[in-house]
């Protein structure tokens, strides 16, 4: 078999290409360099349709805040979540 000229000499090499797809989407927080640290809304669901939310920074604090709560008999279900 004939060498061409721009074969290597190691072997073939197969060069895949790219395929034109949807850009990945970045979320807000991870682009804002600014951000020092997060946000994370603690809300409390009361049986009598009330509710209450308090903001933490730390995810720690905001979790054993919605374990407490949980405790109590009036609690009907806490939700912890990221804001901006």
């Amino acid at each position: 078999m004939r060498k061409l000229p721009y074969s290597s000499a190691s072997g073939d090499k197969r060069v895949t290409k790219k395929k034109p797809g949807k850009p990945r989407k970045s979320s807000r927080m991870s682009r804002d360099r600014r951000r020092k640290h997060r946000h994370w809304q603690v809300t409390v669901y009361y049986h009598d349709g009330e509710k209450f939310a308090r903001v933490y920074i730390d995810r720690e604090r905001a979790t054993r805040f919605a374990e407490r709560q949980k405790k109590s008999p009036v609690v009907k279900a806490t939700r912890i979540m990221e804001v901006d």
